[in-house]
């Protein structure tokens, strides 16, 4: 019998070692899985903030709604009300407060659920920003380990400071400053007593204690936050009284701002290249842009009233449709960005590659006066003329009303847009020279190699290129004729900042000596003719600009690009799907896109002083010349008026012979007046 018993202890004794052993090793595999303190890191998610050229907000970024505050910047009882009603004793434990769990437990066990969590505050930051929500004995174990270490890592402020910016209160908001700012319309910093109250509130369960949503029940829930906070003694039971008085007043609900979206999703682009996704729409950047939102309103109002509206469509994306850019030509600096109806994300002033008809003369007339080939006063027949091109083909181009127009000197044909002579002067310069002009002043969608390229008369001077051109670049090389001759390469962000305002990145401005100051003015000034007395009419803003019309020979694109000294802009329409723009009868072109430029640069430039484009030195001006040859006339020539007009040049391509169509003057046939 003995045995038996000594042998049953013995039994006893090895299964409740084995059992010890186990629930030990249970243990120290529970502890040993705790975090090392370098996993504890914080790092919570802080909205990103894009602000345009004068410090206004375009728009924001997030995956959750936080705006960083530092806990030195709140008054007492706006981090009191939030540790009284969730950790009113957070200053006294070491992330785990027993009393309360055990309390907790107890409730649990009796309702046989989770009703009650007994989380402290560092426990519940240790939940949102490195576990799970959901509701579970391991992930319960798992919060007072890293709780523990939480406590250990960080001081009591930071741990407070780190929880007052992450809570979720409903809507989208995270954290107590974005709170008070959609809540009440301020600054967390700002609230009163019964502001504060409510917000932290709304912790426990925002869904239903929302203001927003059930504005009754906040007000109960506030009156509970501010009696919890007499009870822990942080404030008197007459400031209670009075805080409990106040009516609730919130702020006018916010719907999220969309300004700008194209060149938000420009910028945005941008920034992933930079920093990550991740960074940019979690990192709380403040990114400083070049954008002018009173701009670019002025922009989206011009073209939808000049955009006239396909019927057809209906259901689709409104047609046609169409994009403004424009940019400051001494800097590059985009002011405005237009990208379409703002029915889609499909960006037309970056994305759209199209044919720039008209538009793409400058490039020609920019390389043959560089060249010294033809001057503003260089006569060419426009009249009925056949090219043979490289492919045997004979071409006869024709001017856009069908008409010709005789011997015109080389500014009536930039004036009147004339195709004829155009195409003589590319044939002259040879398209190679024409293409490596509009490189240089950065074009990069030209079709040099294969079957069909770009290196043909038509392309280059009726603008049907194989590729097509954006609105971007196309207004970037007219902004080198505003600058001098100097490209400034176009640009979007001038500064990031992290959330604590240390400076990530600074734009430094790039420029590129392109063309002679002399080239670019005697441009400027064949171009101002345009808006003066030619094509571009509608485009006349009653202050020195400058600029040309485009429209496809089969009136598919409708461009306006031009320039004053301060501003650039490009203006295009079209229908997505290229097709003849006709609508109710009415032809669409470009005498639109110049009644959309014209109505936009008004409005961007009203507040700007009206000044001319500065004149270099190297240019003669004055000179008479007779617009049928070129020639010089003297002051008392008898042509027609209409047919003799003052010209600039640069000096030493000046004509030097006078015209034949002049009647010699009588004394000239008295041989001693003339010796």
């Amino acid at each position: 019998m003995v045995k038996k018993k000594t042998a049953a202890i013995y039994i006893l004794v090895i299964l409740g070692s084995t059992l010890l052993g186990a629930f030990a090793g249970v243990v120290s595999a529970y502890l040993g899985s705790a975090p090392s303190l370098d996993q504890v890191n914080i790092r919570q998610n802080f909205t990103t903030y894009i602000y345009d050229i004068h410090g206004r907000l375009i728009t924001d970024l997030y995956t959750q709604n936080r705006i960083p505050v530092n806990i030195n910047e709140l008054p007492d009882h706006v981090k009191n009300a939030v540790i009284a009603v969730e950790d009113d004793q957070f200053y006294n434990h070491h992330g785990i407060n027993f009393i309360a769990f055990g309390r907790a437990i107890l409730v649990n066990l009796k309702e046989w659920s989770f009703a009650q969590g007994g989380g402290t505050i560092t426990m519940q930051l240790a939940r949102n920003v490195f576990l799970t929500q959901k509701k579970t004995i391991m992930r319960k174990l798992e919060e007072f380990l890293w709780a523990v270490q939480i406590e250990r890592k960080y001081s009591k402020d930071e741990i407070l400071e780190a929880y007052l910016n992450e809570f979720y209160l409903n809507h989208g908001i995270y954290g107590i400053e974005a709170g008070a700012r959609a809540f009440f319309g301020k600054s967390a910093k700002d609230l009163t007593l019964s502001e504060a109250a409510l917000i932290a509130g709304v912790i426990r369960w925002p869904s239903r204690y929302s203001p927003f949503v059930n504005p009754d029940i906040a007000v109960e829930r506030r009156n509970f936050v501010l009696s919890r906070m007499q009870e822990v003694g942080f404030i008197t039971a007459a400031e209670a009284a009075a805080a409990k008085a106040e009516p609730l007043v919130l702020a006018e609900r916010q719907s999220r701002k969309v300004q700008a979206r194209y060149f938000v999703d420009y910028v945005v682009g941008q920034l992933i290249d930079m920093y990550g996704e991740d960074m940019v729409f979690n990192g709380g950047l403040h990114v400083y842009t070049t954008l002018d939102l009173d701009m670019q309103r002025a922009a989206e109002k011009a073209l939808l009233e000049g955009l006239p509206v396909n019927r057809a469509h209906e259901g689709d994306l409104t047609q046609p449709q169409g994009a403004v850019l424009a940019l400051v030509p001494q800097t590059g600096e985009i002011r405005v960005m237009v990208g379409g109806r703002g029915e889609d994300s499909f960006n037309r002033s970056v994305q759209a590659l199209r044919s720039p008809g008209s538009a793409i003369k400058i490039f020609l007339y920019t390389a043959a006066i560089d060249k010294g080939m033809v001057t503003p006063a260089t006569v060419y027949n426009d009249e009925p003329t056949e090219f043979r091109l490289v492919t045997g083909e004979v071409w006869r181009p024709q001017n856009y009303y069908g008409t010709f127009s005789g011997p015109v000197t080389v500014r009536e044909a930039v004036e009147s847009s004339l195709n004829v002579v155009a195409a003589q002067v590319v044939d002259q310069l040879g398209p190679q020279t024409v293409i490596d002009y509009a490189k240089k002043m950065g074009i990069t969608t030209f079709v040099e190699q294969g079957r069909v390229n770009d290196l043909g008369l038509a392309p280059l001077a009726l603008g049907g290129m194989t590729k097509g051109v954006s609105v971007l670049e196309l207004t970037t090389a007219y902004s080198i004729l505003a600058n001098q001759g100097i490209k400034a390469e176009p640009f979007a962000i001038w500064r990031v900042t992290d959330s604590q305002g240390h400076v990530l990145y600074e734009h430094t401005p790039r420029y590129e000596v392109v063309l002679s100051e002399q080239t670019s003015y005697l441009m400027t000034d064949l171009l101002r003719g345009v808006i003066e007395r030619g094509t571009g009419r509608n485009a006349n803003i009653g202050r020195p600009a400058a600029g040309k019309t485009g429209t496809h020979s089969d009136y598919q694109d409708a461009w306006f690009v031009g320039y004053t000294p301060d501003l650039v802009a490009g203006v295009w329409f079209g229908e997505d799907a290229p097709k003849r723009m006709v609508y109710q009868g009415v032809t669409y072109g470009s005498w639109n896109a110049a009644t959309i430029w014209g109505n936009f640069m008004k409005e961007a430039l009203k507040n700007t002083p009206v000044r001319d484009f500065p004149k270099p030195g190297g240019l003669v001006e004055g000179i008479l010349i007779d617009t049928k040859t070129g020639l010089l006339v003297r002051d008392n020539c008898d042509l027609p008026p209409e047919e003799i007009r003052r010209e600039i040049f640069i000096a030493g391509t000046e004509p030097t012979e006078f015209s034949p169509r002049c009647s010699e003057p009588w004394w000239r046939s008295i041989p001693f007046l003339n010796q």
